[in-house]
């Protein structure tokens, strides 16, 4: 795990414990989870779309890259790296190490 962040939408509403993880395929995103009583892991809170994902995503990885000033952006899997998804419409997220 590289970072915990959180993010606030609109002012109106945050979803903290958001993970940045580095998998075997490049950095990604994991949402907020608790544990079920059958022992599975299961999201507290996430998008619905694949495409707000790609965006929340995206909005992560970059604001990471950019506070730690390393190469993280070459690390995003490829499918990531291409999307053209703005993510001007998502404050900024907040990176806690």
């Amino acid at each position: 795990m590289r970072a915990i962040v959180s993010v606030t939408f609109d002012d109106e509403f945050v979803v903290h414990d958001i993970r940045v993880i580095d998998g075997n395929n490049g950095l990604f995103v994991a949402m907020p989870s608790k544990r079920t009583p059958d022992g599975e892991f299961r999201d507290i809170a996430h998008p619905i779309s694949a495409q707000t994902r790609e965006k929340l995503q995206k909005a992560i990885l970059e604001v990471y890259a950019r506070e730690h000033g390393d190469k993280t952006m070459q690390h995003l899997r490829s499918s990531e790296a291409n999307e053209n998804h703005s993510a001007h419409s998502l404050e900024e997220a907040h990176v806690q190490d």
